[in-house]
């Protein structure tokens, strides 16, 4: 196992530039996922680690050594890819033990890794099947069998789950945490699902735009957002953003919103601010209540989804359309009226020209 490190990367394809000086540590053992919307350059940075990617400027570091140079078959790393990429004219047991062969192992060495990689992944009984036999998840239990048999210092996952069917990532989600915590090998996982990000990661990589948005634990980036977008983008639903002005009263600085409605600033927040500084008020669905006399949000139901354990109300508060979730039921319908209050403790404030938070940890 190893460590990676990525220091004041950059990439440019031409005159366009991907990457914009990505600095990240990952520790020996650590699951690390990059999480973004399509284009932000997390795959391009997945490739460049694998060696499938020149560095334009910067270093990548395996396990303490600058591997820019390093042919992708030296760097001791192995990836699974999203289509699986596995060889349709070979068997299961084939396709798991091509890299041993191509390295001329012991055939008593391949058969013991592949008779070891089946068990973890319980593919025992499929060892003389053809990918063109098996399902999705058993096709994709094939390619990290591949990977794991090579005992490398760093999987490498690119988006292995999406093109799996909804219950099927769920299940394949677990099942490649599970072997993270069984095998403890340093891996890098990219994918645009955020939570695939949250539930798996021991280190979330939030990327935009070619830059490093925020890093952290994944609870400590849900309850923490640095900035506007890492706080729209983690959490599902999304985080409610409501415009206002920061007003100082001598009776405790407050939100003003468009309808005049006032809230006390988030608890969290950092220094006063200027009187009259536009700002987002950000609040997610799950901290809002009803209501019981305090002063709320008056807000005009539109939409009720109940799920069963919990129930989603879609709502308009002065143009702005909010979404709040309760896990008691309701009898709402298209047309009430709520009062909905946001718990001051777990409310977010952010400038409204930077987009970086006014709150802190």
């Amino acid at each position: 196992m190893a460590s990676v490190q990525i220091r004041d990367v950059q990439k440019y394809f031409g005159s366009t530039q991907v990457i914009r000086g990505v600095n990240i540590d990952i520790e020996d053992g650590e699951f690390a996922v990059l999480v973004g919307p399509s284009g932000c350059g997390k795959s391009t940075l997945l490739r460049m680690i694998a060696g499938l990617e020149q560095i334009t400027e910067g270093q990548v570091l395996i396990g303490g050594r600058v591997v820019n140079d390093v042919q992708p078959k030296e760097r001791d790393i192995a990836m699974v890819f999203q289509n699986y990429a596995l060889y349709p004219h070979m068997t299961v047991y084939d396709n798991m033990a091509f890299s041993l062969i191509l390295a001329k192992s012991d055939k008593v060495l391949i058969k013991q890794r592949v008779d070891k990689a089946s068990e973890v992944l319980g593919l025992g009984s499929l060892l003389q099947r053809y990918p063109r036999q098996l399902s999705g998840g058993q096709r994709q239990r094939v390619a990290m069998g591949r990977a794991i048999v090579r005992d490398p210092q760093v999987f490498l996952f690119d988006e292995p789950l999406s093109n799996l069917d909804a219950k099927l990532r769920v299940q394949m989600r677990a099942e490649i945490k599970e072997l993270h915590q069984r095998l403890r090998t340093t891996s890098v996982y990219v994918t645009h699902d955020q939570i695939e990000a949250m539930t798996m990661a021991d280190q979330i990589v939030v990327m935009h735009d070619g830059i490093v948005e925020q890093h952290g634990k994944p609870l400590a980036i849900y309850d923490h957002p640095a900035n506007l977008f890492v706080a729209g983008f983690i959490g599902s639903p999304a985080m409610n953003f409501i415009p206002g002005t920061y007003r100082n009263h001598p009776d405790g600085a407050q939100i003003e919103f468009a309808d005049g409605t006032c809230l006390p600033v988030p608890r969290s927040a950092t220094a006063a601010q200027a009187d009259g500084l536009k700002v987002v008020y950000g609040v997610r669905p799950e901290h809002l209540t009803i209501s019981t006399g305090e002063p709320g949000l008056r807000s005009v139901v539109t939409v009720v989804e109940p799920t069963g354990a919990n129930t989603e109300v879609h709502s308009r508060f002065s143009n702005i359309d909010i979404i709040s979730i309760f896990r008691e039921r309701h009898d709402f319908a298209a047309g009430d009226i709520l009062s909905l209050v946001p718990n001051p403790d777990r409310t977010h404030l952010f400038d409204a020209q930077s987009g970086k938070a006014l709150t802190h940890a």
